[in-house]
């Protein structure tokens, strides 16, 4: 994907020199393009009416650029969902989505020959490629590998004027996607509170009713009761250091929205356990995604362990919403004030091919 979270791949133009995303230099004379292109590091940013979170909107609202397609407009640093992005020159980028381009007409001398550099990176490993082309010439760029350790590598690429004016484009063609790449973010609530090191009761993360800013990252608690955060050293946790127990039943929901290509099949795969603390019973955690939904049983004795779920849903939208809740009310085995719930934990979307 480019940066579009239904996909699995991430193209970011950013600074050169200075800052500078995609400049130009001549191979021979003459040398006046020797600069960035206008814009070129993308710190003009677009007009607040003119974004909608990190998405831009509007074909000529990315100021000096023409857009087509999902571009989002991001800076680097801690990002929403909880992870941190590496711009790698300067301070801002942008993100392209499946099928979607950036360009710029620049004026040249025709018969020269000129190179175009500028910076890149992608998410996840994969076959991806950057298109970068002008009228006459095109060029696949392959992107999989990482040259360096500073969030992206910088490509030089040549063409020769076939006009006075070019037209450059920065394309992702959307060629290759990989399977393996989650769509979750914060898949394992490995980011969330704090939790107390002498205190084993978890904590409550109150619905999005009372706590607009939920504290667990790239999360919503969509109910009216709140859902519980847990740590691996007061509690059974099925995978890492986290995990949610879903303490109150029907009242008590977490969900995440998710981009996804319309038609497109995924698979969510998640795990559901007992945190060890006593919970017993059949718990049942009901999972739905599109028009899709799946009844993940376990029985606990209140002992640990945990299962695997999966089901696989079509999208409908450019946005999905995925959600979880207990299909059932519980209480601890000899403490019936004590309410409790199955535990969440390793949640996965992947693109079906």
């Amino acid at each position: 994907m480019a940066w579009f979270l239904s996909l699995c791949f991430a193209i970011v133009f950013s600074a050169l020199s200075n800052g500078g995303s995609a400049t130009t230099r001549v191979i021979h004379p003459p040398r006046y393009l020797d600069t960035l292109l206008p814009n070129g590091n993308f710190e003009l940013s677009p007009k607040k009416s003119n974004l909608n979170k990190t998405v831009i909107i509007g074909k000529y609202s990315l100021r000096k650029w023409e857009i087509s397609g999902l571009v989002e407009y991001i800076s680097g640093g801690p990002q929403p969902g909880g992870f941190y992005f590496a711009v790698p020159r300067g301070v801002h980028a942008v993100r392209l989505g499946n099928e979607a381009s950036i360009s710029q007409n620049v004026r040249v001398k025709r018969g020269s020959i000129y190179s175009l550099a500028f910076g890149t990176t992608r998410t996840c490993a994969q076959d991806e490629v950057l298109r970068v082309s002008v009228p006459g010439q095109l060029s696949d760029l392959p992107i999989q590998t990482l040259y360096s350790s500073s969030g992206g590598d910088t490509y030089a690429w040549a063409f020769k004027a076939t006009s006075d004016v070019v037209k450059v484009m920065f394309h992702n063609p959307g060629i290759q996607e990989d399977p393996t790449c989650n769509l979750v973010k914060n898949r394992g609530f490995e980011i969330g509170p704090h939790t107390f090191k002498n205190f084993s009761t978890g904590v409550l993360l109150p619905p999005k009713l009372q706590d607009l800013i939920s504290p667990l990252p790239g999360w919503i608690i969509e109910s009216l009761k709140p859902v519980k955060y847990i740590d691996k050293k007061h509690f059974f946790v099925p995978s890492g250091f986290s995990a949610i127990e879903i303490v109150a039943g029907r009242e008590s929901a977490i969900a995440q929205i998710i981009r996804t290509i319309p038609n497109k099949f995924y698979k969510l795969t998640f795990t559901i356990g007992d945190a060890k603390n006593a919970c017993h019973g059949l718990m049942v955690i009901v999972a739905f995604a599109a028009n899709e939904t799946i009844k993940a049983p376990y029985d606990s004795v209140g002992k640990g362990g945990f299962k695997k779920a999966s089901l696989i849903f079509q999208a409908i939208s450019s946005m999905t919403r995925i959600t979880f809740y207990s299909a059932y009310y519980h209480t601890r085995l000899h403490d019936y004030w004590h309410v409790c719930g199955p535990v969440l934990d390793d949640v996965s979307v992947i693109a079906l091919r």
